[in-house]
């Protein structure tokens, strides 16, 4: 397996940690300040709230090419941190998610602002402009090489060794395909038989007898065809022996017992805990809370929240004695109770309370590459985190129209909410349960008990 250098801990990394908070602000800033845009687009479509919440859940979620590329940027940012960071990984985790997080409570105004001056469409085109500038940081991040191997030199198709090849059989193979290039010429010189035209045998009889440099023409063709056919054989097999490597390592994931809990954590935590940030502003309009007093947007207080929650969190996550594992399953249990609390919450203050302790506890994104690097290994874990990522696109894709289609169902938030918090709750159980370490002395053997030794006497003949 390939080794990558040791991780600096600093240096040019810390380049690293200034770019993807960039890239992290610029990405993730719009999408998670949506809520403000949803308002705006309940207004515009005169849909409900189910069906209107797609076009936000999918702007964060899976299914658009902006998600697509914020999905790309987001797993790249947190591999390149983790290769550069070991000791203070933690610390610079916690410093690149804080940009999501200011993002958020920057563009909460700055959309407000935008719409206020230039409209919906306007405000859509200057932030698209803005994300402009993610190609400027993405320059600027240099994955480390492997230890002592220079970049290796491109290898021209013909020079490559026969052991990279799935069956070695190249002579043979190439034999082969010379033999079916001279069975079609047979063929073409069979079709002008008797039976053909007799234009064809006039025009035949007119050919000049075939010369040397003739007959090698189609021989050195007929050669590089059957090269290249050769080549692309090989190169398919390669291409299929690499995707069955990858579901391999994939299947080799998924046995593991903690990652796989952790796959569904994160599936129902993105269900339940990502519709606040989009859905929060219209939660206090229901709650006919009135706009006076508000003394700042709820979404604002979750990215401010969210901002102090992933730089603590990160910090703790360097201390050898808390178990990050723990500590992302203690942020899911609580953040799940906060989720069933919001129907009980009639005013301005109560809202903007559990909007602090959602927001704090979101933060857990700045422990959970850490939790998965833990649980994979670093190398493993762009695949891993891939993967589930994947999924936390697909929670968040669906977590706000089930609660849109709760309120449209019910003409009230407190189902949808309920449904939320037991999602998280849920995940984090299953994630604490598969995380104990009973299962490990469940799988240590018993020790064998000492053989029994047995004492006998001779009895006396006296």
């Amino acid at each position: 397996m390939m080794e990558l250098k040791k991780s600096p801990d600093g240096g040019w990394g810390w380049v690293i940690v200034l770019v993807s908070f960039i890239t992290q602000f610029l990405c993730y800033g719009s999408p998670l300040a949506v809520g403000v845009l949803y308002i705006e687009w309940l207004d515009a479509f005169g849909e409900g709230k189910g069906k209107t919440a797609w076009v936000g859940s999918l702007a964060s979620g899976v299914g658009l090419l902006a998600s697509l590329g914020c999905g790309l940027l987001y797993t790249a940012t947190v591999t390149i941190t983790c290769q550069y960071f070991d000791s203070r990984r933690g610390l610079a985790l916690g410093l690149i998610s804080t940009g999501s997080s200011v993002g958020l409570f920057i563009y909460a105004a700055l959309q407000r602002m935008l719409i206020e001056f230039y409209g919906l469409d306007g405000c859509l085109l200057i932030v698209g402009a803005l994300a402009l500038n993610i190609l400027a940081c993405g320059s600027l991040m240099r994955p480390l090489q492997p230890s002592a191997c220079p970049l290796p030199e491109k290898t021209a198709p013909e020079n490559i060794p026969d052991r990279y090849s799935i069956y070695n059989e190249k002579e043979k193979n190439l034999e082969e395909n010379i033999n079916i290039l001279d069975k079609s010429y047979t063929c073409e010189e069979t079709c002008k038989s008797p039976l053909a035209p007799a234009g064809w045998k006039q025009e035949s009889l007119h050919h000049k007898t075939p010369t040397t440099a003739d007959t090698k023409e189609p021989e050195t063709y007929r050669k590089k065809v059957a090269e290249q056919t050769y080549f692309c054989k090989q190169l398919a097999k390669r291409k299929w022996q690499l995707y069955k490597n990858y579901c391999g390592e994939t299947l080799a994931l998924f046995k593991n017992r903690v990652f796989s809990a952790l796959f569904i954590a994160i599936l129902l935590f993105d269900i339940g805990g990502f519709p606040p940030s989009l859905l929060m502003e219209d939660v206090a309009r229901s709650s006919n809370v009135k706009e006076e007093e508000f003394f700042m947007p709820l979404i604002s207080i979750i990215g401010i929240m969210t901002t102090v929650g992933k730089l603590l969190l990160g910090i703790l996550a360097d201390f050898k004695w808390i178990n990050t594992l723990y500590l992302y399953v203690v942020t899911l249990l609580i953040m799940g109770l906060a989720l069933c609390a919001i129907p009980f919450a009639k005013s301005y203050v109560t809202l903007a309370i559990l909007s602090a302790i959602l927001g704090f506890f979101t933060g857990n994104w700045s422990i959970f590459p850490y939790v998965t690097t833990k649980t994979v290994g670093i190398e493993k874990l762009a695949h891993a985190y891939g993967i589930l990522m994947f999924f936390a696109g697909l929670g968040n894709s669906l977590g706000p129209p089930i609660v849109g289609w709760f309120y449209d169902w019910t003409q009230t938030y407190d189902i949808a909410f309920y449904f939320s918090g037991f999602c998280v709750l849920l995940g984090g159980l299953i994630l604490l349960l598969a995380a104990l370490p009973t299962w490990d002395l469940c799988k240590k053997p018993l020790p064998k008990p000492a053989p029994t030794t047995f004492l006998y006497k001779v009895a006396s003949n006296v």
